[in-house]
């Protein structure tokens, strides 16, 4: 039985972007405190030092008791990496992901990027590429009929570049709770996908790796890792639908410069 898809107005929207605007300035704290010699406890500092002087709840704290505001992860480490004693260095590529809850809505959005001086070209590509597959997923949702075309688009981007989706991880709906249906792929599939209607609140999130598609759970039972130890880059963003177009939560643009390159326009809510 297919799971219900929570549809919002276009107020609870407006609520959700003022939670996404606190996500995205955590996440550019978060950005400013990772330096060579800065650990990814600094990293989460930064990012809970935002949510909380916002008057907001971080929505990753505590979930299913995860132990920190922000999941850093780090070189092999895809996703969900728990902040710690890690000591940041030269070429490291760190991704951060957070979130946060204003009365009761919620924002989720992650960034990749590189500390310092890149260890090669190719590491450049993939926080670039990722970067670049996360946009085309969202101008696509703009015109798409059904979610799957959001996935092709991604797949489309990580095809182009050489790199690979990593499996079983997806981008998710998001409102009154941090996921909720329906589930985002970053790949194709067949069968009947969701469609796209005004009203859907959803969290896009590609996450693609330079090796093997494959991954596995540390003894944390968080940090996802790539199953080679290949390096991988994580972006995501939420996205409001609605009448007149969609609208980037997590970006104070609304998505504008993002989705300039592909000729879309943000409608602001």
């Amino acid at each position: 039985m297919a799971q219900r898809i929570e549809y919002k107005t276009r107020e609870q929207m407006r609520v959700m972007a003022r939670a996404g605007v606190i996500v995205e300035r955590a996440l550019a704290a978060g950005r400013a405190a990772a330096v060579a010699g800065a650990t990814t406890a600094d990293i989460d500092a930064a990012t809970s030092s935002v949510i909380s002087d916002a008057g907001a709840t971080s929505n990753f704290k505590g979930y299913h008791g995860f132990p920190a505001t922000a999941c850093v992860s780090v070189n092999e480490e895809i996703v969900h990496g728990i902040p710690g004693e890690r000591v940041l260095v030269e070429g490291d590529v760190v991704s951060i992901d957070c979130g946060a809850i204003v009365d009761g809505w919620h924002g989720d959005s992650a960034v990749t990027f590189i500390i310092g001086e890149p260890q090669s070209a190719r590491d450049v590509e993939l926080v670039e590429q990722t970067r670049r597959s996360l946009w085309a997923g969202i101008a696509a949702l703009a015109t798409a009929t059904r979610l799957d075309e959001v996935g092709a688009a991604i797949e489309d981007v990580a095809d182009a570049a050489g790199l690979h989706p990593l499996v079983g991880y997806v981008g998710h709906g998001i409102g009154t709770e941090m996921h909720q249906p329906p589930d985002v792929l970053n790949y194709r599939t067949r069968g009947r996908h969701p469609r796209v209607k005004p009203g859907m609140c959803l969290a896009i999130e590609p996450m693609l790796v330079l090796g093997t598609e494959d991954s596995r759970v540390l003894d944390d039972d968080w940090t996802i890792v790539s199953a080679d130890g290949s390096r991988g880059a994580h972006w995501e963003h939420s996205i409001a639908v609605h009448d007149d177009g969609i609208w980037v939560l997590t970006a104070s643009d609304g998505g504008a410069q993002g989705l300039a390159p592909f000729g879309v326009t943000p409608a602001p809510l």
